[in-house]
């Protein structure tokens, strides 16, 4: 497996730019199978899921590849409704793809999907969306088979905004029969900006930011050419991190309207932030303040994503901070291996409680998920000494080469490769 080693306490500064979001990109690719041609799509990060993505869809028939700058998805020859298990167990994103398949084929066929061990995510709002439009759906074992003759919009109301059920919901509705509408639906930018692709293709989607989502079913969809828009997560991930490393950074290709709640509770702790269209900059010259309580929930709030980087900044800050999770239960893996470093935080539940501390110490840590992995990579660049962190695998689910990423930024951050993987690769 990868490491990732960090020679901390370097202060980061300068200017990078944010790729395409990982959460937009995935059901884009997941809605290209509503029609029947090749899409182009630019800004999609290269990423471990992306992959796993493109992958399923060539397994389906459709041939899917990078190009340049952009992934091209030839739709015309897909001719299986059946998702692999193998690859729905490497990632959660793979649900994305019922309700496109259910409405191109009229039938899907996939298993209980993989991903980050972050907590219970059931499927079942998904599930009880889809029926709604007149899907039978079977449950055997791990497998999972939906048909119907005919999809028909009905009224849905979610019991919980949940972003994945949104977002299926809206991909089989587009070429139902008839008007759906969605209430309490969540309200994400990466559903926005699901609704403009599918509206580009010919759809008639409106309400996507507000929660009611109004779908107009269509016959046909057309293929399009689109750009996925910035990753909010990456851009928080990047201010959090020269916040706790004292740095000065510029984000360029970000979308400061999509993190509104992180730049609030940001400046709270003394972060100076500047805003200029899609520009923003970020400086902390003196220790964070604590920040007397954040609680992580649904958009527009604070986001889950976020929570385990901000921890960071907490840990260093000067204060006592408590962290409410309300989304994930399982969200603190991250803590144990913050404690290694010298952190001061205690869980009860699902808060955290948060004592800042002068400065963290490298040490061997183990990203436990995603968001976890970005997490360490931050105090691994704030902390004095030497870090190394394994299980680099997930961290590579959701950023480009994050590496790269801090590197443009002067921080010392290097990526270990196996031997035995490096000729694998060379072979």
């Amino acid at each position: 497996m990868d490491k990732l080693v960090i020679e901390g306490g370097r202060t980061l500064s300068g200017s990078v730019r944010i790729h395409g979001a990982k959460n937009a990109a995935l059901p884009i690719l997941a809605a290209c199978i509503l029609t029947d041609g090749e899409v182009h799509l630019h800004n999609v990060p290269r990423l471990l899921d992306i992959e796993v993505m493109m992958s399923i869809l060539n397994r389906l028939g459709c041939q899917a590849r990078h190009e340049q700058e952009m992934i091209i998805v030839d739709t015309s020859s897909a001719n299986s409704f059946h998702v692999p298990e193998d690859l729905m167990k490497q990632m959660r994103s793979s649900i994305f793809l019922m309700g496109p398949l259910l409405g191109r084929f009229g039938e899907v066929s996939i298993y209980q999907p993989g991903g980050c061990a972050i907590g219970e995510r059931k499927i079942d709002l998904h599930l009880q969306g889809l029926r709604a439009l007149g899907a039978v759906i079977e449950e055997k074992d791990q497998q999972i088979l939906c048909k119907a003759s005919k999809l028909v919009g009905a009224d849905i109301h979610l019991d919980f905004p949940s972003v994945g059920a949104t977002e299926n919901i809206m991909m089989a509705a587009t070429l139902a029969e008839g008007t759906t509408t969605i209430t309490n639906a969540a309200r994400e930018p990466e559903i926005q900006d699901l609704q403009n692709f599918l509206n580009q293709m010919g759809g008639s989607i409106i309400g996507a930011g507000t929660d009611t989502i109004t779908i107009q079913g269509v016959k046909k969809l057309i293929p399009c050419t689109y750009e996925i828009i910035p990753d909010r997560i990456e851009a928080g991930t990047v201010m959090i991190a020269a916040a706790a490393t004292r740095g000065n950074v510029t984000l360029t290709h970000c979308n400061p309207a999509h993190l509104t709640s992180l730049i609030h509770v940001l400046k709270r702790a003394g972060v100076q932030i500047g805003v200029c269209n899609d520009i923003m900059t970020v400086s902390c010259m003196s220790r964070p303040r604590a920040v007397e309580r954040i609680v992580t929930s649904p958009y527009p709030s604070f986001p889950t994503d976020l929570q385990s980087q901000f921890m960071i900044l907490l840990a260093l800050s000067d204060g006592f901070s408590v962290m409410k999770e309300t989304v994930f239960e399982g969200r603190f893996k991250h803590v144990n291996e913050l404690t290694v470093m010298g952190a001061d935080i205690s869980i009860d539940l699902n808060c955290a409680f948060i004592r800042g501390v002068q400065r963290l110490y490298g040490a061997t840590v183990e990203a436990t998920d995603l968001r976890a992995g970005a997490a360490l990579v931050i105090a691994g660049l704030a902390a004095q000494g030497k870090t190394i962190i394994e299980q680099v695998h997930h961290i590579d689910r959701g950023y480009d080469q994050i590496e790269v990423l801090f590197q443009k930024l002067g921080a010392d951050i290097q990526r270990h490769t196996p031997v035995h993987k490096q000729l694998d690769l060379a072979n």
